[in-house]
């Protein structure tokens, strides 16, 4: 039986937090545009791609090695708070972690909307077997998808 752990990592963006949030949200069609080689293609499989059982299949490009494609749903859905959690249900993942669950957070930097936020990005796992390393690399991904959005909306 494997281990189980979870990560946590906040990044500071220059986008507004209310910007950010709404791009995170159009994931489906922007991230594949952002991010063509990490991207093939998002399409949602079930629901609308936004609300809670919403699933989609995540279809990777060839410069992510060993994943080819994932399954994810959404569990959970706070507009207000701008919080968004998922499960990863299936896919290349699921052969070296019996579960991940990430969720995400944008909070507004200072008092204003236009100063900049905090994303909050964490995951929950269970290795599938001991030798499986903590999902560093999945976490290494996300921030690096969120950096490229920061850069992306702070130029349109």
């Amino acid at each position: 039986m494997g281990s189980s752990g979870k990560l946590e990592v906040e990044l500071e963006v220059k986008t507004s937090a209310d910007k950010f949030w709404e791009s995170v949200r159009d994931s489906t069609a922007l991230f594949p545009k952002i991010l063509p080689t990490h991207y093939k293609s998002i399409q949602v499989l079930e629901g609308d791609g936004k609300c809670v059982g919403s699933v989609k299949l995540l279809t990777y490009a060839e410069e992510i090695p060993g994943v080819k494609f994932s399954k994810e749903r959404i569990d959970a859905v706070d507009e207000e708070g701008k919080e968004l959690a998922f499960s990863v249900i299936d896919g290349d993942v699921s052969k070296f972690y019996k579960h991940l669950k990430a969720k995400l957070q944008v909070i507004p930097k200072g008092g204003g909307h236009e100063v900049g936020s905090l994303v909050k990005w964490s995951c929950e796992f269970e290795k599938a077997s001991e030798d499986v390393p903590d999902p560093h690399l999945i976490q290494d991904f996300a921030l690096h998808v969120f950096k490229a959005l920061d850069d992306y909306l702070l130029k349109n």
